[in-house]
């Protein structure tokens, strides 16, 4: 049982590192602000998500995965409110979309 616990545990945080990292790349590599806060918004909470997941499936049923559920929820509201916020704040100020032609910001 203990072996089955670590198996999933490892598969759940390879799944959020693998998000996160796809999260940071589509920030170096999209064009302008409203494309880099895509990834920072979507990808960045699904590999959090999973990394918690897995560190409560490793923990068991206590009071620390409790905690944890907590705190994922808290960053499964607030990143994507968060990255709606921003981006409404930009397009509100004056910032424009990138148009294809447009050189890269």
């Amino acid at each position: 049982m203990d072996a089955l616990r670590t198996v999933i545990t490892a598969v759940f945080l390879a799944g959020g590192c693998f998000f996160i990292f796809v999260s940071a790349l589509g920030i170096v590599r999209f064009p302008d602000f409203y494309s880099r806060i895509h990834p920072a918004g979507k990808s960045d909470t699904l590999g959090h998500a999973l990394i918690l997941t897995g560190l409560m499936v490793h923990e068991g049923l206590d009071f620390v995965s409790a905690k944890l559920l907590l705190i994922m929820v808290f960053i499964l509201i607030v990143n994507p409110t968060a990255t709606h916020a921003l981006a409404k704040a930009a397009y509100i100020s004056g910032m424009k979309p990138w148009e294809k032609g447009d050189k890269r910001h």
